[in-house]
């Protein structure tokens, strides 16, 4: 019978395992265990896969972090562009009362606290991002023009606004309301070239007009 107490009861010294004990002790040459082998086979391939797993969540995590970048992008670009629309829209119910206080400057009527009202409605309207365009002088622009009268000059080099007849307003690169203007195009100027001779034209090279 196999006494596979660990603790020797004569001595009190820890016994060694029973394979030992059968082979008569622990062999010096017989290296590292294999169990110890095996896990030093695996520990190479469990990093790898570990690495594997960590390149993939880096990977989509930075993909999300993009999305999330681009759709905050979109979002504040609708935002931006809802709240431009409803600025615009504003801005286009007053361009009436706009015009009315311009010809009231033209002609002199606006004063006094009318003068101050209207100075604080066009500087809030200037504010928000209103900006008025349509000057005499300036190039004709068919995409913020609207040409309704039509004239030639030969002292315009091109196509050249000459008379507002209604401002024009743009909201950023938004067009509110194009301009009303005159155009003058360019004209050659009159022609140079000399009167022909009357028929009767003396010429001192012909003989016949010698006189005897």
């Amino acid at each position: 019978m196999r006494d596979r107490r660990r603790i020797d009861p004569d001595t009190g010294e820890v016994r060694p395992p029973a394979a030992e004990q059968e082979a008569g002790g622990p062999d010096p040459e017989a290296g590292v265990a294999p169990d110890a082998a095996i896990e030093a086979e695996l520990v190479p391939s469990q990093e790898a896969e570990l690495k594997a797993q960590l390149d993939e969540r880096t990977a989509d995590l930075q993909r999300l972090q993009a999305e999330y970048a681009n759709y905050r992008k979109r979002i504040d670009r609708d935002r931006e562009s809802v709240v431009n629309t409803a600025k615009a829209s504003v801005a286009g119910e007053l361009l009436a009362v706009l015009d009315d206080i311009e010809r009231a400057a033209q002609h002199g009527d606006l004063t006094g606290a009318f003068k101050a009202v209207a100075d604080k409605l066009v500087a809030t309207l200037e504010r928000t991002g209103l900006e008025s365009f349509g000057h005499e002088g300036e190039p004709f622009d068919p995409s913020v023009h609207e040409a309704v009268q039509h004239d030639t000059s030969p002292d315009v080099a091109g196509p050249t606004v000459t008379a507002v007849l209604r401002r024009g307003y743009r909201f950023g690169d938004r067009i509110v309301r194009a301009a009303l203007v005159a155009v003058t195009d360019h004209e050659p100027g009159a022609s140079t070239v000399p009167d022909e001779p009357p028929s009767e034209w003396f010429d001192p090279n012909d003989k016949s007009n010698d006189q005897i």
